[in-house]
């Protein structure tokens, strides 16, 4: 990696449809060189995919909460059992084993608060590894580099 392809990744970054023209242009490169770099970067594994980055209120999302998960026993049975029911809750949109107290970290995204009350009590509330569930309702996303 040099300061080129990490001009390259920012810009990818920040526009995932950017023409190779006009990419090679912001990172001073002959369209063919960068062209080249990026192919290079895609074949290395840095470059994973590129993804549309949807308006989810426009979706009918109006509503994004974490939520902090406690299992009441630390097997790998449980784990399995909860990553697998996780990976099928369309509402979960992200799903990170952490450390600390607890041991999951959630992104929900739902419509609204009565759905989320839904979501929490009937899918991670009937979940028999489940011991504690704490949620914290996102008010505001100043900065989001998800893509």
């Amino acid at each position: 990696m040099d300061q080129i392809s990490d001009k390259i990744l920012q810009e990818l970054q920040r526009d995932g449809r950017i023409s190779n023209l006009d990419l090679a242009e912001r990172v001073g490169l002959s369209p063919s060189a960068c062209l080249r770099r990026v192919q290079d970067l895609e074949r290395r594994g840095i470059i994973t995919g590129f993804r549309a980055v949807l308006d989810r209120s426009k979706l009918g999302v109006g509503f994004v909460a974490y939520a902090t998960v406690g299992l009441n026993s630390h097997t790998k049975d449980s784990q399995v059992a909860f990553e697998r029911a996780m990976a099928i809750a369309p509402e979960v949109v992200e799903c990170h084993n952490i450390t600390g107290s607890v041991e999951y970290l959630l992104r929900i995204e739902v419509a609204d608060l009565p759905a989320y009350k839904s979501f929490h009590t009937d899918v991670i509330g009937t979940l028999p590894q489940v011991n504690a569930i704490t949620s914290f309702v996102v008010m505001g996303s100043p900065k989001d580099m998800r893509a």
